[in-house]
């Protein structure tokens, strides 16, 4: 059996961080160590989309496992994920601004979130986005485009309703069983396609 390396999993400030929380919730329960990394920004919209501080939920997230959660300031570039050298698996950024992938697209690494998606990149190592803003300027696009050709896997929150979900929940579960496909952790949160009895 091939060694299970640390998910890292960062949030930024766009709207949508129950996808980022979610996922880390299903990872650490799948038996997942998760690294997390969170930008400023965070602190602002985590009460406005749930009601509770960024370190409240990240608080919660810790009582969870058997996976174990480790977070991470955002200059503490000695954290494992800052170096190609160290044993770490894919990095996630959900949900992603379009602001982080400008500067992604950049290159400007001055945080641990920004210089691990960089050391993905670099060490070819699997990198997800999960953009969620709306409508797409043509340099948003622009940049999506240039990350997918560096290999990147963009996934906007773009759910399916061939579920039929009945709540929001549903929703975001539809987004978070797509992106755990791609980490290949097996979870069964919403019904796929074909799965109609």
């Amino acid at each position: 059996m091939s060694e299970k390396l640390p998910i890292s999993v960062a949030w930024t400030g766009a709207s949508g961080l129950v996808y980022g929380v979610r996922l880390v919730d299903v990872l650490l329960n799948a038996g997942r160590d998760v690294n997390l990394m969170l930008s400023r920004a965070v602190e602002q919209t985590a009460p406005s989309e749930m009601n509770h501080p960024a370190e409240g939920i990240v608080e919660r997230l810790r009582l969870l496992g058997p996976g174990k959660l480790e977070t991470w300031e955002r200059e503490d570039f000695g954290a494992p994920m800052a170096s190609g050298s160290a044993r770490v698996g894919a990095m996630v950024i959900v949900p992603c601004s379009m602001g982080t992938i400008g500067r992604l697209v950049a290159g400007t690494s001055e945080t641990l979130l920004l210089r691990a998606a960089e050391v993905s990149l670099k060490e070819r190592r699997q990198l997800i986005i999960v953009p969620r803003e709306t409508p797409l300027s043509t340099g948003g696009l622009e940049n999506l485009a240039r990350l997918s050709s560096w290999g990147v896997t963009v996934m906007p929150a773009m759910p399916g309703f061939y579920n039929q979900p009945t709540s929001p929940g549903d929703l975001v579960d539809f987004m978070v069983q797509r992106i755990c496909d791609h980490l290949d952790v097996e979870v069964d949160l919403s019904r796929r396609w074909g799965g109609v009895e």
